[in-house]
């Protein structure tokens, strides 16, 4: 019987490539969104996936999604926490609103999901859950306090779950991205960009696919003896 996955964030950019890349695989797709209906639904009709609207930051909107993907479609079996938002400013300009949003949304997402989802696949004996953090969260970013903050926070959340998930086949995972040719970096000014790419050493940047490509190997069977580690593809830009 084909595993079903949820995908937070998975109608567009990083989180539609693993959506794709996931259905390739024989894996029934939830992709959940939290605000962009024409987008949502051009990608159900594009791609066939149902599309599921909540806010991953809270926490009882994760457990009625749940809830419902798994009424629908069946028990989920693996959880891809993509969502993620900016606030970027520096702290002198940072407010506090900054600061919760991307914490709520790009940390708390990743406990709200797991809360959601961890005891059913621990009771089943099989879990994936594969966290997507970020580069800034190795290296750390300037103008990104909170972001930083919530990448680094998935990199400790990712270790401390999988030694509770081992014994009992849930493996827990994270991915940390490089610059990716999103619609995100697409909008960085050109000057900007090129020095960013002049500091990754393969010379360019990163395919939103390569990503996937990485959750879908942590998510399948093969995957199975890896658990709280985290998965660097950025391109030689950090070697951490």
């Amino acid at each position: 019987m084909a595993r079903v996955a949820i995908v937070t964030g998975g109608t567009r950019g990083i989180g539609e490539a693993i959506s794709l890349a996931l259905q390739e695989k024989g894996v029934i797709v939830a992709a959940n969104y939290g605000g962009n209906d024409d987008a949502a639904k051009a990608f159900t009709d594009r791609t066939g996936i149902k599309a599921f609207k909540w806010d991953v930051g809270d926490f009882d909107a994760c457990q009625a999604g749940v809830a419902q993907v798994e009424a629908e479609l069946g028990p989920v079996d693996i959880v891809v926490n993509n969502a993620g938002i900016t606030r970027d400013g520096t702290i002198l300009k940072m407010t506090r609103d900054m600061w919760e949003d991307v914490i709520r949304i790009n940390l708390g997402g990743c406990f709200n999901m797991a809360h959601a989802t961890f005891p059913g696949m621990r009771n089943r004996k099989w879990g994936r859950i594969v966290n997507i953090g970020s580069i800034n969260g190795q290296a750390g970013q300037y103008g990104q306090v909170n972001y930083a903050a919530a990448k680094s926070g998935i990199h400790g959340f990712t270790k401390a779950l999988a030694q509770e998930g081992a014994r009992a086949g849930v493996t827990v995972n994270a991915i940390a991205p490089g610059y990716i040719d999103t619609d995100m970096v697409a909008a960085v000014p050109a000057e900007v960009l090129e020095k960013i790419v002049a500091k990754i050493p393969v010379g360019r940047l990163g395919q939103a696919s390569e990503i996937a490509r990485g959750v879908t190997f942590l998510c399948s069977e093969e995957g199975g003896f890896v658990t709280g580690s985290t998965l660097s593809i950025n391109g030689g830009q950090h070697m951490y």
